[in-house]
């Protein structure tokens, strides 16, 4: 099996991938990091909403052991509005961690609806429950991605969730990052637990607008983008752009940045608006 479950120092249960080393959410836990983080963050509950009637499209990338998933599931059923709905699409190309979080049902909040829905997207690939439609894609992400641009499916709210660029070297790209913009609806927000300047610069070269995020475990910092800069509540400042002027060999870079990437993020609306 690639995946085992282990305990944490904080106490907690978490999943972790036997060949990366990496551990899913290892600060507060998988259900408490994936409700700070992804779900109170995006206001996830009050934009289906502000959808109704249509329902609220949230790409899912990095399914994992389900908890971002369980988590927009439980805000879905207390939305205010008894006929919004939500769409959960995840992407995922190995469902050992699902399969064996479902074994540990009450530890990842895979019990009774959760746990019959997780089931079915094993099982079949997709569940429609009375206020949300979950489905999955399966195989390699970015490759799933790419496949969409051809459809009409489009994004309201992304959590960018897997593992880290030494594990998905891929996912962490420009090419990644705009894939995912050419993906999102106006308004669209994509929220990831990286705070690293390799993925602002790959997001702010994508397209994206780009803010600092919320703080999460041992994390001061996440990052938030948006198709739209007025939706981000932090967004970067032209300080921020300081830690480009080192020489190019210093600064963390995502390994499909043009050699002007300083330059092209300088010149960005999102830091000479800021400047104005």
């Amino acid at each position: 099996m690639s995946y085992e479950v282990v305990r944490t120092r904080a106490g907690h249960l978490a999943m972790r991938c036997r060949q990366t080393g990496e551990i899913m959410h290892p600060g507060v836990g998988p259900l408490a990091e994936a409700e700070s983080l992804y779900v109170q963050q995006s206001r996830l509950a009050e934009r289906m909403a502000e959808a109704t009637p249509a329902p609220l499209v949230l790409f899912d990338v990095g399914l994992g052991a389900g908890s971002n998933a369980v988590a927009a599931r439980s805000a879905a059923q207390r939305a205010p509005s008894p006929d919004a709905r939500l769409e959960i699409v995840s992407f995922e190309n190995d469902l050992g961690a699902l399969a064996l979080a479902l074994e540990h049902g009450p530890a990842f909040g895979l019990t009774g609806e959760h746990a019959e829905a997780a089931g079915a997207l094993l099982s079949r690939g997709n569940h429609d429950g009375q206020r949300v439609a979950w489905r999955l894609e399966h195989g390699d992400l970015l490759a799933r991605l790419e496949e969409l641009q051809a459809g009409t499916t489009r994004a309201d709210v992304m959590f960018w969730d897997p593992f880290s660029r030494r594990a998905n070297p891929t996912l962490w790209t420009v090419r990644a990052f705009a894939t995912a913009r050419s993906l999102a609806r106006p308004g669209c927000m994509l929220f990831t637990y990286s705070a690293s300047t390799a993925t602002r610069v790959a997001l702010l070269l994508a397209g994206w607008a780009v803010g600092a995020g919320d703080a999460t475990g041992s994390k001061a910092e996440t990052t938030a983008a948006a198709v739209n800069l007025a939706d981000l509540a932090r967004p970067l400042q032209p300080g921020w752009l300081t830690r480009l002027s080192r020489p190019h060999g210093d600064v963390p870079l995502p390994p499909d940045a043009p050699p002007d990437f300083a330059a092209a993020i300088a010149g960005l609306p999102q830091f000479a608006l800021a400047n104005g």
